[in-house]
């Protein structure tokens, strides 16, 4: 769902008349005074982490006539891209902060006027811009414009040109600006938006665009071999990058974690028969990650101390719902889409909306609510080979488990025997405050007596 643009009013008055030095005091008439509407349109919170967000590209330009509900600008908050809507009717009178500028939380971005003649008033008053980050550095030295002239560009072109050949959509080729349907239509036609030129508002990509490229790959026939998409831009080495919205984000996480008190616990699973299951239903669209966010899920309702959090210090909470947020590597950053009430959902449906999660956190398209509502975290480096390691705990949150890969070990058995077996090492981080070692090897033992005889799993 769309954000709403949030705007105040700024009422503007004609100057006061001296009406006794005009009309006769016997010919005095009651007259209205006519205010001006013109709204500052701010930036929104599109999250309860966000303190800033930055502008991927303005749908509308100054001049535009908006409607109430329509898209005016696509932000990025901290975890996501998303197109906001306007609140009002109205005239999108002045762009404050132009594309690749970022702006705190709060502060004003454009102004809307409400009719079209209140346009060059609304451009009189437009503020200076508090932008907190200019457009991102790169390898290649771009103009530096000061903010006042940036601002000036923008009343006077309706749009800030960056100083490069690549079209305005590809962003220097690291970020794709597209309406979140194009994306979504482009998915679904395994048309890459690298290499397309967008029609809509500043070079960005829209539905149509996407149409069209699919019409045209389809003429050329389905013999021919789609073009590569191009490649990355190599890292010029000793050049100094900003961070991006996310990493921002990322890194005052990090920050604040470092306050919690943790200790770390590891155990060794033996995964055979979760690794005989996963071949059984891997056909059906069924996920490692799926398996695993369930058979934790299972565990931690016969364990809720491991799913609790504490936030303020003082207490903490037996959380009502298992809600699995699973960490995920996208373009710039970490993201961690939640699993919600994991532990109620079958493990089909649990698979689906997991491919769901991905693809939209890869489009940067989740919403809030699909990202900040875990109550225990996976982190799962197996797939790159990794054996073990240890995850930092995300503030509010009691606990995080990393997963290492599951490989083939000589085991001794009871009965003194050696024999081989697949064997994976997890490591649980925790809040000591709430969670201790007891607990915490508690809930191991259950999960590896559901991972080791997964029949549960299934139903």
């Amino acid at each position: 769902m769309s954000h709403l643009l949030q705007s105040t009013f700024i009422p503007t008055t004609p100057t006061t008349l001296n009406r006794s030095s005009i009309f006769p005091t016997t010919h005095l008439r009651k007259t209205h005074v006519v205010e001006s509407k013109i709204r500052e349109i701010f930036m929104p919170a599109l999250s309860s982490t966000m303190t800033e967000g930055k502008i991927i590209s303005w749908v509308k330009t100054e001049g535009d006539k908006l409607a109430k509900g329509e898209s005016v600008v696509v932000v990025e908050s901290d975890k996501a891209d998303m197109d906001v809507e306007s609140f009002y009717d109205g005239y999108l009178a002045t762009i404050i902060v132009p594309e690749g500028s970022s702006a705190p939380v709060g502060s004003p971005i454009a102004l809307l006027a409400e009719s079209e003649d209140e346009i060059s008033l609304a451009k009189a008053q437009t503020p200076t811009p508090t932008s907190s980050s200019s457009q991102e550095m790169t390898g290649t030295p771009a103009a530096a414009t000061p903010v006042a002239a940036a601002t000036a560009a923008v009343s006077d072109a309706g749009q800030v040109k960056m100083a490069s050949s690549i079209h305005p959509a590809s962003e220097g080729g690291k970020r794709v600006v597209a309406s979140p349907y194009a994306k979504k239509l482009a998915k679904d036609l395994g048309l890459d938006l690298r290499g397309l030129v967008g029609s809509g508002p500043n070079g960005r990509i829209v539905a149509k665009d996407v149409e069209a490229a699919a019409a045209s790959s389809a003429s050329i026939g389905v013999g021919a071999t789609p073009a590569k998409p191009p490649a990355a831009p190599a890292v010029e080495l000793g050049t100094t990058v900003p961070f991006t919205t996310m990493q921002n984000a990322v890194s005052r996480n990090m920050v604040e974690s470092l306050a919690v008190p943790t200790f770390r616990v590891g155990y060794t699973i033996t995964t055979n028969a979760l690794d005989a299951l996963y071949k059984k239903v891997k056909s059906k669209g069924v996920t490692m990650t799926a398996l695993l966010a369930k058979a934790t899920a299972l565990a931690l309702a016969k364990h809720p101390v491991v799913n609790s959090s504490c936030r303020d210090g003082k207490s903490f909470t037996y959380n009502s719902s298992i809600n699995i947020a699973v960490a995920v590597a996208i373009d710039g950053g970490l993201i961690t889409p939640v699993l919600q009430d994991a532990d109620k959902v079958d493990l089909y449906s649990l698979s689906r909306k997991w491919k769901e999660l991905v693809d939209k956190a890869r489009a940067k398209q989740l919403q809030p609510h699909e990202y900040t509502t875990g109550t225990f975290t996976l982190s799962n480096l197996g797939m790159f080979g990794v054996d073990r390691f240890d995850a930092i705990l995300p503030p509010g949150t009691g606990a995080i488990m990393a997963v290492g890969a599951s490989q083939p070990a000589l085991v001794g058995t009871k009965d003194g025997r050696i024999g081989m077996k697949n064997q994976m090492q997890v490591n649980v981080t925790a809040d000591h405050r709430v969670i201790y070692g007891a607990d915490l090897a508690s809930f191991l033992q259950t999960l590896a007596q559901i991972i080791e005889d997964p029949k549960d799993l299934t139903l």
